[in-house]
């Protein structure tokens, strides 16, 4: 059967109301199954970058993830926590500031998050670099910290400008963190879909912030979701696909993913949001 009668075939088999996405044969994988190629469009030339055509703010946020040994938690927490004072106490300079710190309950187990924000964009990273390498008390809790993890992550991230700027929140709350790897190219897709599929999940506040990868991960996206418990987290989102059009955003959404997980977090006591 060649390529026209199989596209024939699969469209007389779907409803006459569904919709497609145009695209290309010269931007499809060979392996890629005939619904996903029909969904997923070609994004046509710019001479913009896609991080701009998306984030508005020249404002870089620093995921930090931690694997950390199961004998030392407590002492790995303690020893963040005095990291996080010693930016506090120095912000001034250093231009950052923690914007949420969670250890994981639900996923990947003894690991712990840390997101940043450095007002001022890279410029602003590469001043703080300099001054954590030469500050002695820094370098020696940096050391101690060693001790205490298996592995470490770091991806500097741009926020999407759709999404809330992750302000703290009240206590208590959990959080769950959605990430996922797209296929290369489908950025402006995924931002264009979620900017009009977000609108659906305003009305309960629990969209907290969402992030795109620039150094780390490439074509990673990050999407953080404020619940008070796991219930509220289950009804809230099956009462979401009782609102017409998500169930459009996740059909148009799904075949740009390569990857996906989630993770539920809890606060550490030095969060800023709770």
């Amino acid at each position: 059967m060649n390529t026209i009668n199989k596209i024939t075939a699969l469209s007389s088999a779907v409803p006459k109301n569904a919709r497609f996405i145009a695209t290309t044969s010269s931007c499809l994988n060979a392996d890629d199954g005939w619904l996903s190629k029909l969904l997923v469009r070609k994004i046509e030339p710019t001479k913009e970058s896609h991080s701009r055509m998306l984030s508005d703010k020249e404002i870089v946020y620093a995921l930090h993830t931690h694997n950390i040994r199961p004998d030392s938690v407590d002492k790995y927490l303690k020893n963040y926590a005095t990291s996080v004072a010693f930016v506090e106490s120095r912000k001034a300079d250093l231009g950052c500031e923690l914007v949420g710190s969670w250890t994981v309950s639900v996923g990947d187990m003894d690991q712990a998050l840390h997101l940043w924000r450095y007002v001022g964009g890279f410029e602003k990273i590469d001043k703080a670099k300099i001054l954590f390498k030469e500050n002695p008390e820094y370098r020696t809790l940096e050391k101690e910290r060693g001790n205490f993890v298996r592995s470490r992550h770091l991806q500097y991230l741009l926020a999407f400008s759709f999404w809330p700027s992750g302000e703290p929140r009240t206590p208590n709350n959990i959080y769950e963190i959605r990430s996922y790897s797209l296929k290369p190219g489908t950025m402006i897709e995924w931002g264009n879909n979620w900017a009009r599929g977000l609108t659906y999940r305003r009305a309960k506040n629990e969209a907290f912030a969402g992030y795109f990868s620039q150094i780390g991960r490439l074509y990673n996206v990050h999407h953080i979701w404020c619940y008070k418990d796991l219930q509220a987290r289950r009804e809230t989102r099956e009462s979401t696909w009782r609102n017409p059009g998500w169930d459009e955003c996740v059909a148009y959404t799904v075949p740009l993913i390569r990857e996906m997980h989630c993770r539920i977090l809890e606060p550490t006591e030095f969060s800023p949001t709770k």
